[in-house]
């Protein structure tokens, strides 16, 4: 074969010319591929719209730049380790003085859900205190993001990715011991997403906005969507239950201790079971009636 060099300047430009149209053509059809093949959200859209939410929202929800498969924040939900967490540091002394000042700022909205819903104003305020730091921490995680991803492992593929993507050392769990949590949680994530998007149309929210918690936890109450309609409170009165509004996470968690039989008087030994219906951690119950223990003293 001659040399390219030697052979005619039209017969150069013919080969240039046929592997541009070879490397345009396969760039063409890369994308016809990728655009055929099924989105880690596609089934979850298919069942949300088959359970009654408007198709035009969740099409064009599920679309948007913000919402996005959260492999990193899910994989984090199946390491979690409630008794590892530092609760005790909430009973030292400065932030027992930031309590006690957030209870003076908030007087108003504490005493308002203690009259209503006969709930000590302290026990309120070390839950909130312990939640969210006083409403200054109320997560960075994207709830919709969270609940979605969590939601799509009913399906293969998503929650292969899921497994693939935990850290492979001694916190990795058994290959059975995830396949029966990722059951477990991929209906607990569908309904709390359900409860999540209804909620955020009720009240005009856009749910691409929110941040919470790992687990899909909101606001200053760190509610689960689940428990906003049966137990969210309106308390400063403007027609909305907004959970980053303080009065309405206020008497939101009120109306949470109440319905679990929250009363006035009551024996540290049922106010144990009644806060772990909030937090089903028997450190976390102990350090909320510490800390409301102490503003009280």
């Amino acid at each position: 074969m001659l040399d390219d060099s030697l052979q005619p300047a039209h017969r150069r430009f013919t080969f240039c010319g046929l592997a541009i149209l070879i490397v345009l053509l396969a760039g063409c059809f890369v994308p016809a591929v990728a655009a055929d093949s099924p989105g880690p959200f596609d089934s979850l859209e298919k069942r949300l719209i088959a359970d009654g939410f408007d198709s035009t929202r969740i099409q064009a929800l599920f679309a948007s730049p913000e919402v996005s498969f959260e492999e990193g924040g899910v994989s984090a939900y199946f390491m979690h380790n409630e008794s590892k967490l530092n609760y005790k540091q909430f009973t030292r002394m400065w932030n027992l003085e930031l309590a006690k000042n957030y209870m003076e700022e908030h007087q108003e909205a504490l005493v308002f859900a203690e009259k209503t819903y006969a709930v000590d104003k302290e026990v309120i305020t070390a839950i909130i205190l312990v939640e969210t730091k006083l409403g200054t921490y109320v997560g960075k995680k994207s709830v919709i993001n969270t609940l979605a991803t969590l939601s799509a492992m009913s399906d293969e593929k998503p929650r292969q990715a899921i497994w693939d993507n935990l850290p492979d050392d001694d916190r990795r769990m058994s290959r059975e011991k995830f396949e029966k949590k990722a059951d477990q949680k991929a209906s607990w994530a569908y309904r709390e997403l359900k409860a999540f998007l209804t909620y955020t149309e009720k009240e005009g929210m856009d749910p691409t906005t929110i941040k919470g918690s790992y687990a899909g936890a909101m606001g200053i109450s760190q509610f689960m969507p689940s428990n906003i309609a049966p137990y969210g409170r309106d308390g400063n009165a403007d027609g909305q239950v907004d959970l980053f509004v303080h009065a309405d996470a206020i008497s939101s968690v009120a109306s949470y201790l109440k319905h679990y039989g929250w009363k006035p008087g009551i024996s540290r030994e049922q106010a144990f079971k009644v806060v772990y219906h909030y937090n089903h951690s028997k450190y976390y119950v102990n350090t909320i009636l510490d800390i409301a223990d102490k503003l009280k003293g």
